[in-house]
């Protein structure tokens, strides 16, 4: 592990588990902050861990507390973290005056990704990216721009369905990203498990996910691999019901001129309410589903000793 500033606190587990090789997992925080209300962002954050724990893994919670990084955050961290309604949502700019002004916030996936990779975990679980938003191409989600640049397996039900996403895999494919689906050959749509568009490769288990971020690292290359996996068939919805909100949402939000980083949360919520809920069930579901996943490749990368070069 690199030297780190001293705004970055390791959980004492986290960093035993790092220090001996052990399998470890890296969850993001902003659905906690902003994805889901008290107690029961809570709830799902416990819960995605101890799916992570089921597949014998250690689960590192990044969230920021005070102005302190935390990789790993603890029970009482989470409750304190996911009541406060000033929390910030932490990305790429908004590190610095976050750690100056000592403030609490949740991580986005481009914030997870560069805390991450700096204390050397190779796996990563979120819900969906962001990307491209609709009808706005210059609207350009930070998190493909860090997905870019951390070599790190990213998995997720590919990018949130709200965004344009054919816009988002050309997106991803001029940056160099592999977007490898995971026992699919059809990029997810995040509530589907399809939307109609391919993936630039496939893996059948999690030791050929870690083979193939082995050989694609190896090669020199420092982007992260974004392993996509289908929402579980219980849960999942079909593409054409979820356009329908969708499509609400987004002229509610023009009709409201919702703006910048307010606008995924507010088109959510509304999908969720459009939907009678049924939208927000897969979301939990394929989010502990991911954590699963992580938790298996995360375990590839341990037992195999396959490390980022």
């Amino acid at each position: 592990m690199k030297k780190l500033p001293p705004y970055y606190k390791i959980d004492p587990e986290v960093s035993a588990a790092l220090r001996s090789g052990l399998p470890v997992v890296a969850l993001e925080s902003t659905v906690i902050t902003h994805g889901l209300p008290y107690p029961e962002n809570v709830d799902l954050a416990k819960d995605m861990e101890s799916e992570v724990r089921a597949e014998k893994a250690v689960p590192a919670t990044i969230s920021m507390l005070d102005g302190r990084l935390l990789i790993g955050t603890q029970d009482k961290e989470l409750s304190e973290l996911a009541q406060d309604q000033n929390a910030r949502k932490i990305s790429v700019r908004d590190f610095a005056p976050a750690i100056v002004q000592k403030a609490n916030g949740g991580t986005t996936v481009a914030g997870t990704l560069i805390a991450a990779e700096a204390v050397g975990i190779q796996v990563f679980a979120t819900g969906g990216i962001g990307g491209v938003h609709r009808n706005a191409p210059f609207d350009v989600s930070t998190d493909l721009g860090q997905l870019a640049q951390s070599p790190v397996v990213v998995v997720c039900a590919g990018a949130k369905a709200i965004l344009d996403l054919p816009a988002t895999i050309e997106k991803l494919e001029t940056l160099g990203v592999p977007v490898i689906g995971y026992q699919t050959s059809d990029f997810p749509a995040f509530y589907s498990r399809k939307s109609g568009l391919s993936v630039s490769g496939k893996a059948d288990s999690a030791e050929e996910v870690a083979k193939i971020a082995k050989a694609h690292w190896q090669m020199g290359f420092s982007s992260a691999i974004l392993l996509v996996v289908p929402p579980p068939s219980e849960v999942a919805l079909e593409n054409d019901e979820v356009e329908q909100y969708i499509d609400q949402a987004l002229l509610e939000a023009e009709e409201n001129k919702i703006v910048g980083q307010a606008v995924t949360p507010f088109l959510l919520k509304r999908v969720s309410e459009l939907s009678g809920g049924k939208s927000l069930r897969a979301n939990l579901g394929l989010l502990k589903n991911n954590a699963k996943v992580a938790a298996q490749v995360a375990l590839a990368f341990s037992t195999s000793n396959i490390r980022t070069v």
